[in-house]
């Protein structure tokens, strides 16, 4: 088993399968750091126009997307889960992905600083993720 899901079988996630705790466990540091990468470089290419290439926003795309699978890999671990340990874990779930759709949405506006919006809006995201991993109930 990965991390610290130790025994699946008397845990908040009894009736769930244990390869997908697995793959919601590392998907989780995958979601943070393709967010963190993406916000990073994004943040740099606002002031070094060299970095900044088409791979750029391919790459964020794959990154805010992680964040939707990992949102739905969570929602189909809670079902049938009654406790109330994983509120606030799928709150920051939640946050994140509104923040995504949030973040696309002031693109227009923001274009003069669309670099600046996307690295910041990205490593708020690796935060929100890393908040979510940290409150995990199990």
């Amino acid at each position: 088993m990965v991390a610290n899901v130790a025994d699946v079988s008397t845990g908040p996630f009894a009736a769930a399968s244990p390869m997908l705790i697995d793959v919601h466990t590392v998907f989780a540091w995958v979601v943070v750091v393709t967010n963190g990468v993406a916000g990073a470089w994004s943040l740099i290419g606002h002031y070094v126009e060299a970095v900044r290439h088409r791979a750029l926003w391919w790459f964020t795309a794959v990154a805010e997307l992680a964040i939707f699978a990992q949102v739905v890999l969570g929602v189909v671990l809670a079902q049938g889960y009654g406790g109330d340990g994983l509120k606030m874990h799928m709150f920051y779930g939640f946050v994140a992905a509104f923040t995504v759709a949030i973040v696309y949405s002031y693109r227009a506006q923001l274009e003069p600083h669309r670099y600046l919006l996307y690295g910041l809006g990205g490593l708020f995201l690796m935060g929100l993720c890393l908040r979510a991993i940290y409150l995990n109930p199990a």
